[in-house]
């Protein structure tokens, strides 16, 4: 099983029986050490507040309070749906609120980490693999409150780091156990066999990796438990390749519409030209058509997204017309 699946990863990292495995992975990840170390936690319940109106119940990876109250969300995210901060801080800020009960104080609130694991890149001006955000006062830089904390773990540039030399997971814990869930890669159908070979090598001494692969391994073997991370899979490569047919589609009428945009105005500019001069019958009829182009190419986005099975309010968002005009487009199209 690839562990950058959410099924797969919290299979493995999400239950009570497995519970000191994900204690040493999040103390490598947050680098707790010594009295500050995570020495146990709880597993709650991981729904949380809709991302949509229609939406009102979303499902959080996984969610665990430590022995110190604090509250850590982990989320891995397979596909780049391109709005990672956003989607980190609200769930950030359901985990927060939810903590409030009735007749607690704000000061009861305990600190929220969010942890996430990404499948592809995001932050282009780091070539970090691990870059962790809090609340900072702008100029001189002291902290404003620990109760904010955010991690992004970016495993493409962890991978390549890798393949570099530039990680050595026999010292480094945190390298080690992110390697485990880069050591299969089913998007590319592979498997590096030399993190493999790597690490149960390490796993010969440590006691909590070797029964990470163990569990790892019984859950591989069991046919329920593969049958089920299969069908998750395949879930998330076909949402993967309609973004990717609806970029095309979407490109493809951009084009379309730009090319018969620009034949329209040089036809215009030409019709002008015979009656106001041809030069700024061109120039006033261009512009004309290269309006209605844009019009045509934000319609042809609109009819494919909603093809695709996007609802009006996205679709209106994501081709920059009214909401108004894509109902319009939707009635024509029925």
């Amino acid at each position: 099983m690839d562990l950058k699946i959410d099924y797969a990863f919290k299979q493995l990292f999400g239950q009570e029986k497995n519970k000191d495995i994900t204690i040493v992975f999040l103390n490598a990840i947050l680098k707790r050490t010594g009295s500050a170390r995570i020495r146990d936690l709880s597993l709650q319940n991981t729904e949380a507040g809709g991302e949509y109106e229609e939406d009102k119940q979303s499902r959080l990876d996984l969610l665990a309070v430590t022995n110190a109250n604090e509250w850590v969300n982990i989320e891995i995210q397979f596909t780049n749906k391109y709005d990672m901060v956003k989607r980190s801080l609200y769930y950030w800020s359901g985990v927060y609120r939810s903590q409030l009960k009735k007749r607690m104080g704000y000061r009861e609130l305990r600190p929220v980490i969010a942890i996430n694991i990404l499948n592809f890149d995001m932050l282009e001006h780091t070539k970090r693999f691990h870059t962790t955000f809090h609340l900072h006062e702008d100029e001189e830089l002291f902290k404003l409150t620990d109760t904010l904390e955010l991690h992004f773990i970016e495993m493409e540039k962890l991978m390549r780091d890798w393949k570099e030399s530039r990680l050595n997971p026999r010292d480094d814990v945190m390298a080690r156990w992110l390697l485990l869930l880069g050591m299969v890669d089913h998007r590319n159908d592979h498997i590096y066999n030399d993190i493999f070979n790597e690490l149960e090598a390490i796993a010969m001494k440590d006691d909590t990796l070797h029964n990470a692969f163990e569990n790892w391994e019984r859950l591989s073997l069991t046919q329920e438990e593969m049958l089920a991370y299969e069908a998750r899979l395949k879930r998330v490569l076909d949402e993967e390749a309609a973004v990717r047919e609806a970029e095309l589609r979407e490109q493809e009428a951009r084009e379309r519409a730009l090319q018969e945009g620009m034949e329209e105005g040089r036809k215009k500019g030409l019709e002008l030209g015979r009656e106001r001069g041809l030069k700024q019958g061109l120039e006033q009829g261009l512009e004309q058509g290269l309006e209605q182009g844009r019009q045509q190419e934000k319609e042809a986005t609109a009819r494919l997204l909603l093809a695709e099975g996007f609802d009006v309010s996205t679709a209106a968002r994501l081709s920059r017309l009214k909401e108004e005009d894509v109902l319009r487009i939707q009635r024509d199209e029925k």
